[in-house]
């Protein structure tokens, strides 16, 4: 089959650094590796923003990048790109109509994906597929107002998820957003992501530590959802632990980062500033060995549209207490391959680390489970052979072409 999967920003060849546009860039290119490695004929779409690239990419995973011509040639901030979706769309059905590959379906990820995919596909005649990967109207909720997007991003989710052929949800509590949102649950598909078990796994080299002392580990964004804050104020409950944060700018840069500095703070006002240590952005291939130097990781966020850091983890053996939202109430079964407390709540935090920390046994089992439940449920190979069966379910459906783009 062959499959357009179209993702405005990022690029699936940003895969370098730890900011958050290339761990979805990472994701989307693992998807891609996925789907070419299951038989199908996958291009990737990505806005180009540098004059250097070249209009199409060749990967060793056998899919193609295409470089979409749409609005300059530079990086443009994301909440800046509605101006120029609708000439990506334009850019995209033109390909479509008049040159020598049409998609059997589109596969659009992020909201800005959407509306340029819509755009394309409703004038070629493709069924179009949507993967949200986060909700403006859950941003808004749990920011108060900020980080939600450019006015309007909520609306044109809502259209989107009655326009497009199918919805991609990754969870269940993401389910329950989109039927909030008015997307009829006939439209929805739930397909969890995958991950990358040649990297990811047990065995292998870990960061070196002190064997006497315990190793958290929590990894993210330097942004206030991810829980950083109520992972250093459960800390007084665990005695001797030392809490590992990766995730953020780069080492050099950290002093200089105001969020980073708040946990600095926070830590010397817990009197845990000994035991904290935050190291910044690591790099995909190096990531392995910080899961498996450390006992337990710790996902504290308020909201996670998917979460792959427990997923990552529990490939690694590594078992997760984590808080019971979004993504992670799917992929961590509690009191099986790890432990689920609220969100914002460091006390019920402390307590489980500290109880799970004091049990060998359990941590064991709990490890044990968690590899067969990646292996069972978490295979970029499992994911997709389910979206090849929902890609089939919305290929046959014939649409009519306008007669002008």
């Amino acid at each position: 089959m062959r499959i357009g999967m179209i993702s405005v920003h990022p690029s699936p060849l940003a895969v370098g650094g730890g900011d958050d546009a290339a761990a979805r860039g990472t994701h989307l290119a693992d998807l891609a590796a996925a789907l070419a490695g299951a038989g199908h004929d996958v291009r990737v779409y990505t806005r180009r923003d540098s004059p250097a690239l070249p209009e199409t990419v060749s990967t060793a995973d056998g899919y193609q990048v295409v470089h979409v011509p749409a609005g300059p040639p530079d990086q443009v901030p994301v909440d800046q790109l509605l101006p120029h979706l609708g000439e990506f769309g334009r850019w995209l059905a033109g390909q479509w109509r008049d040159g020598v590959w049409l998609p059997d379906v589109a596969h659009a990820h992020y909201w800005t994906g959407g509306l340029a995919g819509v755009h394309a596909g409703r004038r070629a005649g493709v069924p179009v597929v949507l993967t949200y990967h986060g909700l403006g109207a859950v941003r808004r909720r749990h920011h108060g107002g900020r980080d939600a997007g450019p006015p309007g991003r909520v609306g044109y989710e809502r259209a989107l998820g009655r326009a497009v052929d199918r919805v991609v949800a990754q969870c269940q509590d993401e389910v329950g957003e989109l039927v909030r949102l008015g997307v009829p649950r006939s439209r929805m598909a739930l397909v969890p992501g995958g991950v990358d078990e040649r990297i990811f796994r047990p065995d292998g080299p870990a960061v070196p530590r002190d064997p006497d002392r315990p190793r958290l580990l929590t990894v993210g964004r330097m942004v206030e959802r991810k829980g950083f804050a109520d992972v250093i104020r459960a800390l007084p409950a665990v005695p001797d632990a030392e809490c590992v944060v990766v995730g953020g700018p780069p080492a050099a840069r950290l002093p200089a980062d105001a969020f980073a500095r708040r946990l600095d703070a926070l830590a010397r006002s817990c009197g845990v500033a000994d035991r904290v240590r935050l190291v910044g952005a690591v790099a995909r291939e190096e990531m392995p060995a910080w899961y498996r130097s450390a006992d337990l990781l710790v996902a504290a966020p308020w909201y996670e549209p998917f979460g792959l850091a427990p997923l990552e983890s529990m490939a690694c053996g590594v078992p997760v207490v984590g808080t019971n939202v979004g993504g992670i109430a799917d992929t961590v079964v509690d009191g099986l391959t790890g432990d689920l407390v609220p969100p914002r709540d460091p006390r019920a935090l402390g307590t489980a680390i500290r109880r799970l920390l004091g049990d060998n046994v359990r941590r064991f089992a709990y490890a044990t489970a968690a590899l067969d439940r990646i292996r069972s449920r978490y295979s970029w190979k499992r994911c997709a052979e389910q979206l090849g069966a929902v890609y089939g379910a919305v290929a046959g459906v014939a649409r009519p072409v306008p007669a002008v783009a």
